[in-house]
């Protein structure tokens, strides 16, 4: 073998070696992200419900009533002077 011939076949190994490490790291990233957004949505959203059943609180109304006109919820706004609203922040 030639040194042209040990070169190229480093060259191709190196090549072939950082190929693999990327696709190695594509998958372990994929599995890892899909790990931390399933703890992350059992944690967030089941620790919510859990504790929101635990109060009694009901985000929304789901109760059906034949003696309401709407559902719309009356929102109780207030209007305040046109100077408040100048100075936003």
């Amino acid at each position: 073998m030639g040194v042209v011939s040990k070169m190229s076949i480093i060259r191709l190994f190196f090549k072939g070696f950082k190929q693999g490490i990327h696709e190695f790291g594509t998958s372990i990233g994929s599995i890892i992200n899909s790990v931390l957004l399933t703890l992350t949505y059992f944690v967030g959203v089941g620790l919510t419900s859990v504790v929101a059943k635990a109060v009694h609180k009901h985000f929304l109304e789901t109760e059906i009533s034949k003696r309401k006109k709407t559902y719309w919820s009356d929102l109780n706004l207030t209007k305040k002077p046109i100077e408040e609203y100048y100075r936003r922040f």
